[in-house]
């Protein structure tokens, strides 16, 4: 049975969801500020945490960044902040997803879901050997990436886009696939974060080199292949 931290200062909300969840099958515990809520995390084993950005004590954000540190534990923030400016700050600080006050239980049940299938199936990487496109070269046990030799700074959903494209050497991934499989949920509307994420990818193992590896498939998606 999945053990589920929730870290929310607002008390109502924290019960809510906590009777959800209870309902749902999981064990959990709940917090009220970013210091008990690192305590909690830090004193007992958990699979997923909920954490709200604006908590008295420690932020939200700081709570992510010392949890990053040391684990790789799905998170998903909940808070009333919806600008796109906090979205991609927590996604990446290591969150693996964001919902926003006010939200439907059931989109929360959903991602977690989301969470831990995305969790099982990378659970296989520390198994997996090097991949290697071109003068590429991703480490899935190190977590790192290299370019001639170069070491890369990936933020966390940048290494796992990164690591997929990778995996799938050669094959078009549409948008939809690519959201599906690192966001661990499809978006509704539309949403541009799979061409700002390739973006990003660019402008660090490419440019800075003078390579290229990621190909824009028109209308597609994208496929990553040994430079031409």
């Amino acid at each position: 049975m999945e053990r589920i931290l929730i870290i929310e200062d607002e008390g109502k909300i924290a019960r809510f969801v906590e009777l959800e969840l209870i309902h749902e099958g999981y064990q959990v515990e709940k917090a009220f500020d970013g210091r008990e809520g690192l305590e909690k995390f830090q004193s007992h084993p958990f699979d997923l945490i909920i954490l709200d950005i604006m908590l008295p004590g420690l932020n939200g954000m700081e709570v992510l960044r010392r949890i990053r540190q040391v684990s790789d534990i799905p998170v998903i923030l909940l808070t009333a902040r919806d600008a796109v400016v906090d979205k991609v700050t927590g996604l990446d600080g290591g969150a693996d997803d964001y919902i926003t006050k006010p939200f439907a239980i059931e989109e929360l049940l959903a991602r977690i879901r989301a969470s831990f299938r995305k969790k099982a199936g990378y659970s296989n990487h520390n198994a997996q050997q090097e991949l290697v496109v071109g003068e590429l070269r991703l480490d899935p046990k190190r977590r790192e990436v290299r370019v001639r030799d170069n070491l890369v700074n990936l933020t966390k959903r940048e290494f796992d886009l990164l690591n997929y494209l990778m995996e799938n050497k050669n094959i078009v991934l549409s948008r939809e696939i690519i959201l599906e499989r690192i966001w661990g949920y499809d978006f509704i509307g539309e949403n541009n974060a799979v061409d700002v994420y390739i973006r990003y990818l660019r402008s660090k193992i490419e440019e800075p080199f003078g390579l290229k590896f990621i190909h824009t498939v028109r209308g597609v998606g994208y496929v990553i292949k040994d430079e031409q």
